[in-house]
């Protein structure tokens, strides 16, 4: 670029240098006719020649222009040849018949270039073939002959306007859909913020992303997926108005800019919907595609989710572009083709979000958890086993939901670092509860994340901590959902052979929510099926919740496993699961999860 701008300089210089060269040969020449009338020197009319020929003989167009009527007074050879005219049919033509631009046009270029303090035009010239020229005039007044003439240079700059677009074009549009690109829509984007701060009005974001684009590319190859982005934006393109502007930011991405929607944010908002709301449905019509050669074609059809941000003078692009993409991250968790409206709701989520994993990882390098205990018993309510239970009483906010804090800590890959500590401390606690006659058979369950099955040495960790805390493996059950081994059952089933061998035993947690089959059953090594809480809580006043438990329980003997039901909080409930020959039960009617000095009185009093 600056290579570009450097040549630029040196070729004004030159065309300066003789501008001014040819300014004064021509004030000359009026001085020689004035010699020539007085004195016919023979000197005198050999620089007049030499001028004349200059002038005829100079490789660069030149015309001498009336500048009331236009007429061109002379013209050189090289200026017939550039035209395309003979030198008398130049002389006997107006620039008029030249120049494709309207009389007012000119003028009002030339008044730019004046205020500009810049001698040159740019102007488009019709050849005498028809064709039309993009040519730079160096224009002056000059006298000629006792008359005032526009003397001007010509030079040919299509081919260097063409090669500026097309570096502008590469630098600010996409080269596949022809749209404006990132950088050009974020210069937009900052000049009509500017032009907000100063006028009461809206402007919308859209975020467009095509839903399972990459199902496209995978199945008939990119040459579809790519002709698919180039109809899909022309369909965005034809639901806009003059004025805004659409642009690809790369891969199935499309953003929309919106411009003096209405003053009030929510019939703005409104506004900006119903756009994108047609948008949607324009995308989602049927395609046909086709190979080049029209052997191949593809019919298809797509969808897209959309989020949106409405904004004032006030925003920043930062915020507006983080605001968008959370709007159109929502539209897909709503289950895509969605429009979805940014929510100022959603950015204080987000933000509390943030705070709480910040205050996780403080809470995990200072040791802020504890583990609780929830006692479960036989039919006759007697203590035999425990689940064990990650609490956080947080230092200043008091005790934090797990139902807040676990979900946000698999999120964030924290969750990994906290069932290492759970499983640690309930290795230790089995290893004090062996030297304590009430405790020594009481069997612990613990909570495995898919995190911890995925690692590597997992098998090889558990059997570390049984060597190190010298427990009884048999004391030891982990608990597990289907979602767990689900995405590498192989190597889930294969881990957990190896400690099922060691004498690890394994319950699998909300069965009967996911997609539980019998196949699961045959290949897991289980010892123990937990009936999930959501089918105990209407048991004896829902029909279907009767018969799932039953079934459960009855699937689960007859594969030697024992049955736990949780959540039981009432007498009725664990009659039923009594009569249904249920074995194990946890819930609130026996104990919420207690800390550990409750849960050992707990036992002494049992």
């Amino acid at each position: 670029m600056l290579l570009q701008t450097w040549m630029m300089l040196v070729i004004l210089l030159v065309l300066f240098s003789l501008f001014i060269a040819l300014g004064l040969l021509l004030r000359k020449n009026k001085q020689l006719h004035q010699k020539l009338a007085q004195t016919p020197d023979p000197s005198v009319k050999q620089e007049i020649l030499q001028l004349h020929q200059f002038f005829q003989n100079h490789l660069s167009p030149m015309l001498f222009i009336d500048p009331d009527s236009g007429e061109i007074v002379n013209a050189n050879q090289a200026a017939a040849d550039f035209y395309g005219y003979s030198l008398n049919q130049l002389k006997s033509m107006n620039i008029h018949q030249i120049n494709t631009l309207p009389k007012e046009q000119i003028e009002l270029e030339r008044q730019r270039a004046k205020h500009e303090e810049r001698n040159y035009f740019v102007f488009p010239h019709r050849l005498s073939n028809g064709e039309v020229r993009q040519v730079e005039v160096h224009s002056s007044p000059i006298t000629l002959n006792e008359r005032i003439c526009l003397f001007s240079i010509i030079h040919d700059v299509s081919d260097r306007i063409k090669s500026e677009e097309q570096i502008q074009k590469l630098a600010f549009y996409d080269p596949l859909t022809h749209l404006p690109n990132r950088r050009l829509l974020i210069d937009r984007l900052e000049n009509n913020l500017a032009h907000m701060r100063r006028h009461p009005f809206h402007g919308a974001l859209f975020f467009i992303d095509l839903d399972h684009f990459k199902i496209l590319n995978d199945s008939h190859g990119h040459h579809f997926g790519d002709q698919l982005l180039q109809e899909v934006a022309k369909r965005i393109s034809q639901c806009m108005r003059a004025g805004d502007t659409v642009s690809r930011f790369g891969g199935d991405e499309f953003v929309v800019l919106l411009t003096d929607l209405h003053q009030d944010p929510i019939h703005a908002a409104q506004e900006a919907t119903i756009v994108a709301e047609k948008i949607r449905q324009q995308i989602s019509l049927p395609y046909q595609l086709s190979t080049p050669n029209q052997k191949t074609k593809v019919n298809h059809q797509i969808s897209a989710s959309i989020g949106i941000s409405v904004f004032n003078g006030q925003s920043s692009i930062d915020d507006l572009m983080k605001w968008t993409d959370m709007a159109m991250y929502q539209a897909k968790n709503a289950g895509r083709n969605e429009v979805c409206l940014y929510d100022p709701e959603m950015q204080r989520a987000l933000d509390s979000r943030a705070e709480m994993e910040q205050e996780l990882r403080k809470a995990i390098d200072q040791g802020q958890f504890e583990l609780y205990f929830q006692p479960q018993v036989d039919k006759d309510k007697r203590i035999i086993g425990a689940e064990a239970l990650l609490r956080w009483p947080h230092p200043t906010k008091g005790y934090i939901s797990p139902a807040d804090f676990i979900p946000l800590a698999e999120e964030s890959g924290l969750i990994l670092a906290l069932s290492e500590w759970v499983l640690d401390r309930s290795c230790q606690q089995l290893a004090e509860w062996q030297r304590d006659p009430k405790l020594c058979t009481v069997q612990l369950a613990v909570n495995i994340s898919a995190k911890q099955l995925r690692q590597v040495d997992f098998v090889d960790s558990i059997a570390k901590r049984i060597i190190t805390y010298e427990i009884n493996p048999l004391m030891l059950k982990l608990e597990l959902t289907e979602g767990v081994f689900l995405s590498n059952k192989d190597e889930s089933i294969k881990k957990m052979q190896d400690l099922r061998l060691l004498g690890i035993q394994f319950s699998m947690d909300d069965f009967g929510t996911g997609f539980s089959s019998l196949s699961y059953l045959k290949q897991l090594p289980l010892s123990q099926l937990k009936i999930d809480q959501s089918f105990i809580r209407d048991l004896g006043t829902d029909y279907m919740d009767n018969i799932m438990v039953q079934t459960i329980i009855t699937l689960g003997r007859n594969f030697n496993l024992s049955i736990v039901a949780e959540g039981v909080e009432t007498e009725e409930q664990l009659d039923f699961l009594r009569r249904f020959k249920c074995e194990i039960f946890q819930g609130y009617l026996f104990s919420k999860p207690i800390p550990l000095i409750e849960f050992k009185q707990k036992l002494i009093e049992n």
